[in-house]
């Protein structure tokens, strides 16, 4: 099976927003829910929509507004279903 891959922002604008306290937040999320084997987790230069926060990609759907305070409630209610949606 093909990972698909899930893009976190590690652009400069997102590194002023914390992406680095994100990450493995988002690691340890994907490791809980046994994703490993679905999707690959890359790192990505600007995403473009720098002023609405931290910017995630998967497939052609953009989540924005990340921030370590909110990134568990973001996953479970829109990249979760999203990522099972799409690897199903």
């Amino acid at each position: 099976m093909t990972k698909e891959n899930l893009y976190l922002c590690m652009g400069s604008a997102c590194h002023q927003l914390g992406v680095y306290e994100v990450l493995p937040q988002l690691q340890e999320l994907i490791s809980r829910y046994e994703l490993e084997d679905k999707i690959e987790l890359k790192g990505s230069f600007c995403l473009e929509t720098c002023s609405v926060g931290i910017v995630m990609k998967f497939k052609e759907k953009v989540f924005t507004k990340i921030n370590p305070e909110n990134i568990e409630t973001k996953f479970q209610q829109e990249i979760l279903p999203s990522i099972l949606a799409g690897v199903q």
